[in-house]
C-alpha cells in the first residue's frame, strides 16, 4: 500500500487543483512503487504523469546526426564508505545523509525532507568520484553519471533543453546523480569572458536542481571551486572538502594494502608514505597496481621487495619531471 502521506498529498493537490503538488506527490509515489518491484503500477502512474504534463510518450530522446544519445551512463556501485580514507568530518556528514535518506518516512512525518544535494571540492585524484559511488552503494541505488559530451550542445539554447530532458528522465528514479567537473557547467555568471548562453545554462541548471525531489541525490564534484557561480553554493546542503592525503593516511593505506595482498612489501608503510607523500589517492592506487602487475609477471621467482624498490625509483622520477613537485600528469 502507498504511503499515507503521499495519498494525502494527492488528495490535497486535487482539492486545490495544484498541479505542482500533484506532480511532486505522483513522482514520489512512482519511486516508491518501483522500489517495491511494482513495475506495472509504476509504469501506469508514469503514463498518467506524462499525460498530465501534456506528454504522450515521455521526454523525447536527444538525437545527434539522427541517432539517439544517452545523457548519462549508469554504474552499479561497488565501493563503500568504509573502503575510503576520508576526513572524519566528511565521513560523519555522509553517514548522516545516508541515515536521513533511509529514514525519510520519519522525517516526512514531521514535515521534513532528507538532504539530497552534495558539493565535493578538492584536488584531483582524492576520492570525489569514489565518494559519490560509495553514497550510492550505501543507499543501494544506481549511480548515474552525466555525459557532458551529450548534454552540452553547440547550438544556442540547446544545452538548456538537453539539461531539462536529463532531469525529466531521472526525477522518478531513486538514484545518485553525479556531475563530475561541475565547474564545466556551473561557472560564475558574472565572468565577463563567458557568453550569454553559459549564463542561461547555469540559471536553468540551478532551477532544475531546486526542483528535484529528495529521492534523487545530486552529488557534484569540482577541482576548481573558485570558478563556481556564487548561487551554486547555497543550493547544496552539504559542502565537503576532500584534501590531498596526509602522511598518516598514506601509511594507513599501505598497511591495509599489505593485508589485502597478504604479503609484506619489504618496506615499512611509514617509509613508503614518506617517499610518496606527493601522490594523490588515485596515484597511490596506481602505484600499488604497478607492484601487483610486476609481481604476477615475475612469479614464482619475483622478489616483492625488489619490485617495490624499482617502482619507487620509477615513480620518484616523475616528481623531477614536474619540476616543482606538482602533479603535472594529474590535472584532469
Amino acid at each position: 500500500m502507498a504511503r499515507a502521506d503521499l495519498l494525502l498529498e494527492l488528495v490535497r493537490a486535487g482539492a486545490r487543483s495544484d498541479q505542482a503538488l500533484f506532480k511532486k506527490a505522483l513522482e514520489a509515489l512512482i519511486v516508491e512503487e518501483r522500489a517495491k518491484q511494482h513495475h506495472i503500477l509504476a509504469d501506469r502512474l508514469a503514463a498518467h504523469l506524462q499525460q498530465n504534463g501534456s506528454q504522450t510518450a515521455g521526454p523525447a530522446p536527444v538525437r545527434r546526426n539522427g541517432h539517439p544519445v544517452d545523457l548519462f551512463y549508469e554504474i552499479d556501485p561497488q565501493r563503500t564508505l568504509d573502503s575510503l580514507f576520508l576526513p572524519e568530518i566528511t565521513s560523519n556528514a555522509c553517514r548522516e545523509l545516508i541515515e536521513e535518506q533511509n529514514r525519510s518516512d520519519l522525517l516526512r512525518a514531521h514535515n521534513l525532507e532528507p538532504r539530497h544535494r552534495v558539493l565535493l571540492a578538492g584536488p584531483p585524484g582524492n576520492g570525489k568520484t569514489s565518494l559519490a559511488e560509495a553514497i550510492a552503494s550505501e543507499l543501494a541505488v544506481p549511480l548515474l553519471v552525466v555525459r557532458y559530451e551529450s548534454v552540452i550542445a553547440s547550438y544556442l539554447g540547446e544545452t538548456a533543453v538537453r539539461m531539462s530532458k536529463l532531469f525529466d528522465q531521472i526525477r522518478t528514479r531513486r538514484c545518485v546523480l553525479f556531475f563530475d567537473e561541475f565547474d564545466v557547467i556551473g561557472k560564475e555568471r558574472g565572468d565577463v569572458h563567458e557568453t550569454g548562453e553559459i549564463k542561461r545554462v547555469v540559471s536553468s541548471l540551478l532551477l532544475q536542481i531546486d526542483d528535484l525531489p529528495s529521492h534523487v541525490i545530486v552529488v557534484t564534484a569540482t577541482n576548481h571551486p573558485e570558478l563556481l557561480d556564487r548561487a551554486v553554493w547555497r543550493r547544496f546542503q552539504l559542502r565537503l572538502e576532500l584534501p590531498a592525503p596526509s602522511n598518516a593516511q598514506v601509511q594507513k593505506w599501505f598497511e591495509e594494502y599489505e593485508k589485502r595482498l597478504d604479503t609484506k612489501l619489504g618496506h615499512a608503510p611509514s617509509t613508503l608514505a614518506k617517499r610518496l607523500k606527493r601522490l594523490s589517492f588515485a596515484e597511490i592506487e596506481q602505484f600499488c597496481l604497478d607492484i601487483q602487475r610486476r609481481h604476477v609477471l615475475l612469479l614464482p621467482e619475483g622478489d616483492i621487495k625488489d619490485i617495490v624498490a624499482r617502482r619507487l625509483k620509477q615513480w620518484e622520477s616523475r616528481f623531477s619531471m614536474n619540476g616543482n613537485g606538482n602533479h603535472g600528469d594529474n590535472n584532469a
